[in-house]
């Protein structure tokens, strides 16, 4: 390396370690107004990690003066942008509990909903998180019924609830797949009887009167005609309610098959 070569490498060493230096000093010192103003500046640069650290050390010294809630809010912003939603969503908690009637509360509810809606899973996994969510979006829209959110928020219930009936549906559906068609039956109906509306009712309906035909059609004989009798109303609930449904085909063949049989 030349001696130009190592000198400028130098100088750029010497910086870095400088400006880290500087950073760790205002981390570590009890300076509220330089940290405060760094803070920011790391924030509107986009370095939302350093931002945050400093906010979080700077509420320690704020705590209980005019500033605290902005700085308890912009912690939790700086770590929303950095998308470490978890500890976001535990910062604008605390925020709405120690600030209910900030100027910054309405908008650290909703990105606490947005936090809790991305910790949320999928459909086959725990449902904890969508149960908490939900419940957190009805609260905020009950409290800000002309949210600009509003459409947002809408969009996550009709989401997170098509999730829960979609594990209601599957979960049911699963006793189906193992041919155990009398608990197919029966935990097909309690999908329906806890929730009248869940979206996927029309397949619901179908194996359900798939499962009562199948569980009679595996009956001993002396036993099929009366658990036929199950088949008939499942099948005359579901083409009362789907008529053109393209399910109808195959119950239209099974029912044909029994009645021309009994």
């Amino acid at each position: 390396m030349s001696k130009r070569l190592f000198l400028a490498a130098a100088v750029l060493l010497a910086a870095i370690y400088a400006c880290k230096s500087q950073y760790e000093l205002l981390l570590e010192g009890n300076d509220a107004d330089a940290k405060f103003n760094a803070a920011f500046e790391y924030f509107n640069e986009g370095k939302y990690t350093k931002s945050a650290q400093l906010f979080e050390s700077l509420a320690v010294i704020t705590n209980g003066t005019a500033r605290d809630d902005t700085v308890q809010y912009y912690w939790g912003l700086s770590n929303y942008r950095a998308k470490d939603y978890y500890t976001a969503e535990t910062n604008f908690e605390k925020f709405l509990e120690n600030y209910p009637r900030s100027t910054f509360a309405e908008s650290a509810s909703f990105l606490r909903l947005d936090c809790l809606y991305r910790a949320t899973l999928r459909y086959e996994l725990d449902q904890t998180p969508t149960y908490k969510c939900i419940t957190a979006i009805n609260e905020y829209l009950m409290n800000h019924p002309e949210s600009e959110y509003r459409s947002v928020c809408d969009h996550m219930l009709d989401d997170l609830l098509e999730r829960l009936d979609h594990k209601a549906y599957e979960s049911a559906y699963l006793y189906y797949k193992m041919e155990d068609y009398l608990a197919a039956r029966v935990a097909l109906r309690n999908v329906l009887k806890e929730n009248a509306d869940n979206r996927y009712r029309e397949d619901i309906l179908f194996y359900t009167a798939m499962a009562s035909y199948k569980y009679a059609d595996l009956s001993y004989e002396h036993k099929q005609k009366e658990r036929f009798l199950v088949f008939y109303d499942d099948y005359y609930n579901f083409i009362g309610e789907y008529p053109e449904s393209s399910h109808r085909a195959e119950l239209d063949r099974l029912y044909k098959k029994v009645k021309e049989k009994y």
